[in-house]
């Protein structure tokens, strides 16, 4: 099947311009929960912090930069460590019996992206249970607690869905550099 060059060009148009709206993660679940609302940029994901283990419950400890702060106390550009309950999962998939008010709409845990967070502080005091901290001695503050995560990432005014409709076997990062703030 053949398709006309105008036809082609009208689609990759509006995916890329129809897309121009920056996505700042908000959500009202987020203003209901947690004391802080930041949105961050993740560092990094350590190797071995993330892991499938379907009968092993646990949080792994993230280290981000926050690039926005929009409830509570918080310093912007301020590196700060947060749990994340089974990070494996998506944030939709994540409440379980044993933690119950946690959530949000983030798929997946990648370096680069930002984070639109609901947190509670300090983390020992909401969640109790395996913790898989890659940072451990190397941050003296306590860790955060995410209570609900979404994305909030939107690239040179492509969303990454279209990117990956257009551009199945590519990642976005790869590709073009990020704008995030």
């Amino acid at each position: 099947m053949k398709t006309h060059p105008l036809i082609a060009f009208l689609l990759v148009s509006l995916t890329i311009f129809g897309c121009g709206k920056k996505s700042t993660g908000a959500d009202p679940q987020l203003s209901r929960r947690g004391c802080i609302e930041v949105t961050a940029r993740l560092i990094e994901v350590p190797d071995g912090a993330i892991f499938q283990r379907d009968l092993y419950d646990y949080a792994a400890i993230l280290q981000y930069e926050v690039t926005a702060v929009h409830r509570g106390t918080m310093e912007k550009g301020a590196v700060v460590y947060i749990g994340h309950y089974n990070p494996w999962k998506s944030r939709s998939e994540v409440a379980d019996k044993k933690v119950l008010d946690v959530g949000g709409s983030l798929r997946e845990f990648r370096a680069g992206d930002s984070h639109r967070m609901a947190l509670e502080t300090p983390m020992d005091d909401f969640y109790l249970g395996g913790i898989v901290d890659k940072y451990f001695g190397k941050h003296e503050a306590p860790a955060f607690w995410a209570v609900w995560t979404n994305p909030a990432d939107w690239v040179n005014g492509l969303h990454e869905l279209h990117f990956c409709f257009l551009f199945p076997a590519m990642r976005i990062g790869d590709v073009l550099p990020t704008t995030c703030g």
